[in-house]
């Protein structure tokens, strides 16, 4: 969501757990996809550290588009739609762009 910056030191194991009450291995296996993404470097003794973003747009815009997005899905519930139809519509808008950037 772009708090962290590359640099960025995560917090440890234990105070993860002792934030939001979470298994300790749940962190320990978000920690290692984040290594195996090459997002993250545990360093031994030091901790673990932040060495790249991720790929796609920054965080400005994607709390932007998340904003909107926001809007779009409270103004959906207002004129009826549930949860289920708004996923559906959301997967079906989805796959009809996919098929256009395609073709």
């Amino acid at each position: 969501m772009g708090s962290l910056h590359v640099g960025d030191k995560l917090p440890t194991v234990k105070e993860v757990v002792a934030e939001v009450a979470i298994n300790p291995n749940t962190v320990m296996k978000a920690y290692w996809e984040l290594e195996h993404q090459g997002l993250a470097e545990g360093r031994q003794g030091v901790g673990t550290y932040i060495v790249r973003r991720p790929k796609g747009p920054g965080p400005d815009i994607q709390l932007r588009l998340a904003r909107r997005l926001d809007q779009w899905v409270k103004a959906a519930r207002a004129d009826g739609l549930d949860d289920e139809s708004i996923e559906s519509m959301v997967r079906d808008t989805l796959n009809r762009s996919n098929v256009q950037r395609i073709a």
